[in-house]
């Protein structure tokens, strides 16, 4: 279906960081698959437990035991703090999953329409109730009526938070990236996290982090929320988890642990034995290869380059992120910039119409961020000179 603006290159072989296309041309990739691709594209140790995994067990289905499964879901609550998960296949599916599990602890307490608090700008997925809780009216737009039970405030603005605990008394959660992603890179401040673990906890509400982009060690810790010092009563996951392979998760701790039971919530391919074999070795590549200290000195080092390259040209709005999500926002509409880039053998994105997105691999060292720094900051400039002259 023409559900996709594809650009004209087909990609047929990967190794770290580098893409080759079907002509043989080389590509630095500094958008991993849109957060993906964390350990690069074929690592060698993913590659192999894939393959093995295949040669033993694909699919069972969750009328069984899977113990790789379980092996994972140790590992992810060990790292977490969390008491237990349920697997599914993408993040879509894992917010889904925390929305129904929302509403049905509001149930359970005795609230009719229970009610999440969701956020300006925000995105959590394309399905009818992810695509109403996204702040994001582009997704919305045709496909109404759109679900009701949210309501919808700023982001990184307490106030309006708090506002809606005075005069709502249906809401049982707030649903919140650590950051966000597809909204344009926005960072809040410190305390934000904090604030509103407490609130939720005045008020005894779910804080349900939507960790789909800035988990499994984006930000240069294991998940975004570690930052704040806090622990979510609910956690998505999906794109890194299985640095390539479809999976998806949403985690929950204490009585958000306990809503579910059986029948409840199902996948037929959720937590299937490749998925959590590939995702398994990805955590154990990430532990071992220290990746994390890695990402958070790549992150700086290359936020670091760009404010020295771009500080004085105008219309470069600011330079933000967090380990290895970089936003460069312009004050004009900067779409065109991802085909121009794409002349230059370099992979990046545009988020919210004016934000350059780079979400680099973990893997990728400073020589290749030299190379991402210096052919983005040429573009930018060019593209910025040619629309002040227009």
């Amino acid at each position: 279906m023409n559900t996709y603006s594809r650009l004209p290159v087909t990609f047929v072989k990967g190794e770290g960081v580098w893409l080759w296309d079907d002509c043989g041309e080389r590509y630095l990739d500094a958008l991993s698959g849109v957060a993906v691709c964390g350990l690069g594209h074929c690592h060698p140790r993913l590659t192999k437990a894939i393959c093995e995994q295949a040669g033993k067990l694909i699919h069972t289905s969750n009328l069984y035991r899977i113990d790789k499964q379980e092996r994972l879901a140790d590992r992810l609550i060990e790292l977490s703090g969390m008491d237990n998960v349920f697997f599914c296949n993408s993040g879509a599916e894992a917010n889904e999953a925390a929305i129904k599990l929302a509403r049905l602890y509001g149930h359970n307490k005795g609230i009719s329409l229970p009610t999440i608090i969701v956020m300006e700008r925000s995105f959590h997925g394309r399905t009818m109730a992810t695509l109403t809780a996204s702040g994001n009216r582009k997704v919305q737009a045709g496909f109404e009526p759109l679900l009701s039970g949210f309501v919808r405030v700023p982001y990184n603005n307490m106030d309006a938070v708090t506002q809606v605990a005075v005069n709502n008394k249906d809401v049982v959660a707030v649903l919140v990236e650590p950051f966000q992603g597809e909204g344009g890179v926005n960072i809040p401040e410190a305390h934000y996290l904090q604030e509103l673990r407490n609130l939720c906890n005045q008020n005894n509400w779910l804080l349900m982090v939507d960790e789909v982009q800035s988990g499994i060690g984006r930000s240069g810790k294991w998940f975004a929320f570690q930052h704040s010092h806090i622990l979510p009563d609910v956690m998505t996951l999906a794109k890194g988890l299985g640095a390539g392979v479809a999976i998806g998760a949403c985690l929950a701790r204490g009585s958000a642990a306990e809503v579910f039971k059986p029948g409840n919530h199902a996948s037929t391919f959720g937590g299937n034995p490749l998925a959590c074999a590939a995702a398994i070795e990805t955590l154990a590549v990430i532990n071992e290869e220290n990746l994390l200290d890695h990402v958070m000195d790549l992150g700086n080092f290359m936020r670091a380059r760009l404010k020295d390259q771009l500080h004085d040209v105008p219309g470069v709005v600011q330079i933000r992120g967090q380990g290895l999500i970089i936003g460069i926002e312009l004050s004009v509409p900067c779409g065109d910039l991802v085909k121009k880039a794409l002349e230059k053998r370099l992979l990046i994105n545009v988020t919210s119409d004016k934000v350059v997105r780079l979400l680099p691999a973990f893997v990728m060292q400073r020589t290749e961020a030299d190379q991402v720094v210096d052919i983005t900051c040429s573009l930018i400039k060019e593209f910025l000179n040619s629309s002040t002259n227009q």
